[in-house]
Formats: C-alpha cells, sequence, structure tokens
C-alpha cells in the first residue's frame, strides 16, 4: 500500500478535511485527518493495518508484542498486532506519564513494535517508547498508519510509516496570513484530559 492508497481510504471515509486546525501537539493546521471516522470502519481498518504489519515485518522482521498510546493509538495497535500474530497492549497516562497499567507487563528484553495513529511531532511516540523501556521492553521501531512530518519527526527508533506526508503545521504565534482568516477548530485529543 503505497501512500496515495491510504489517503484515498481517509477521502473515502471523509476523513481528510481541510481548513484550521489545532492539533493534539498544539500546533495549527490546515489539514485534518479524523482518523477515527477510518477506524470505526473494521475491513478500512484491517486493510490499512495489515499492511502497516506487512511493512514492520519487512524493516525489523518478527516482533514479539505491540504497545501504543491511549487512546487513539489502541485500535489501529489492535489490529496492527493482529496481523502480526502477537499480543497488544497500550500506555495510558497516570500522574502525567505513560505507563503500562491493567496488568500489562513486558517481559525483559521482549522486542516491541511501537504503534501509533499519526505521528506530527513525535511527541506521544517518544512517551510512549520511554514507557516501555523503563518497563523493560526492547523497542525495536515505532510504526504509524501516518506520519504527516514529512519524515522529520524523531522519535528516537526507526519509524514505520504506511503513509508520509509533509502538511504542513505552525506555532499559534507563526500562523501564515491565510490561515489566520479561518475559522479555527479544535478536534485533538490531547488537551481534553488536563
Amino acid at each position: 500500500m503505497q501512500t496515495e492508497d491510504v489517503l484515498a481510504e481517509f477521502r473515502d471515509a471523509g476523513a481528510l478535511r481541510e481548513g484550521h486546525f489545532v492539533l493534539s501537539s498544539g500546533l495549527h493546521s490546515p489539514v485534518f485527518l479524523q482518523k477515527n471516522l477510518v477506524f470505526m470502519d473494521t475491513e478500512r481498518c484491517a486493510r490499512l493495518c495489515k499492511a502497516l504489519a506487512e511493512k514492520i515485518v519487512a524493516a525489523v522482521g518478527p516482533v514479539d508484542v505491540a504497545i501504543s498510546p491511549a487512546v487513539g493509538g489502541i485500535i489501529p495497535g489492535y489490529e496492527t498486532a493482529r496481523w502480526l500474530k502477537v499480543p497488544s497492549m497500550y500506555v495510558e497516562r497516570e500522574g502525567g506519564e505513560f505507563k503500562l497499567r491493567r496488568g500489562f507487563s513486558v517481559e525483559p528484553g521482549q522486542k516491541v513494535v511501537m504503534v501509533e495513529d499519526i505521528v506530527t511531532t513525535g511527541l506521544s511516540s517518544r512517551e510512549c517508547i520511554a514507557a516501555i523501556k523503563a518497563a523493560g521492553g526492547d523497542v525495536v521501531a515505532a510504526a504509524c498508519i501516518v506520519d504527516r512530518s514529512g519524515g522529520r519527526a524523531d522519535v528516537g527508533v526507526p519509524l514505520v510509516a504506511l503513509a508520509t506526508l509533509d502538511v504542513p503545521a505552525y506555532p499559534a504565534d507563526a500562523l501564515p496570513p491565510e490561515l489566520a482568516a479561518v475559522p479555527v477548530e479544535d478536534p485533538g485529543s490531547r488537551r481534553l484530559s488536563k
């Protein structure tokens, strides 16, 4: 599956939006990928995650477990793990930091792929990877459905992206005039827990 195939899945789901959006990272962008509209369709989600699983194996070989950040990464993490035929777990915030909870644990040295939905700055991925390493996992790669950083996001391990886009994102105090003139929407989730 190529980037254009992934974008077609988002378009067909009505999930490729244009306007003025505040992303979970806090950055502003003229493009928003409403991934939940993609993941709610089980067949569409399966196609994307099967392709991601194949790309992960091609890049790093077999892994022992897939771990995702809650909440956005849980569905693609689970479905990718299903195609990898490995257990699926997730980290969630406790006291502001990602941790494995709910009885989840990794064996020391287990090969872990961290599976994320969409990467913009890589912050959630880096925080998730740090939690996995603190729990004893060997993070051999991170993976995502879409890397919207154009390949620039540094997550600290190799990043396997099903699609790579170079979508502009701006700090609130550096908006281009054409974006600043559009009413802003805030569909991101990171600020909901604060």
